[in-house]
């Protein structure tokens, strides 16, 4: 075999290839599933997030603002998984 004889064989054989990974790839493209969209999961609604953020909002203040350590003892409960103290009903005799 002559230089050019390999040259075309070499040339023919990178055809051949080039043909076989392009329509592989082309029927994978089509098999691909069609990507549908999550759906939207809001959030439930938590006031006590809400009274989070505002004691956030206050900084150094919120220390003394007796909603905001309601807040922090109810968040620091839930999260230690303790159940809140009943509230005592409060009495009428000193009316």
């Amino acid at each position: 075999m002559d230089g050019k004889m390999l040259a075309r064989l070499g040339a023919v054989v990178f055809v051949a290839i080039a043909l076989t990974v392009a329509a592989i790839d082309r029927t994978r493209q089509e098999d691909a599933p069609v990507a549908r969209s999550a759906p939207a999961i809001e959030p439930p609604v938590d006031p006590l997030r809400d009274e989070q953020r505002r004691c956030q909002q206050l900084g150094e203040a919120a220390a003394g603002d007796a909603e905001c350590l309601r807040v922090w003892a109810e968040t620091r409960d839930r999260f230690l998984g303790r159940t809140p103290p009943p509230i005592a009903p409060q009495s009428s005799e000193g009316r």
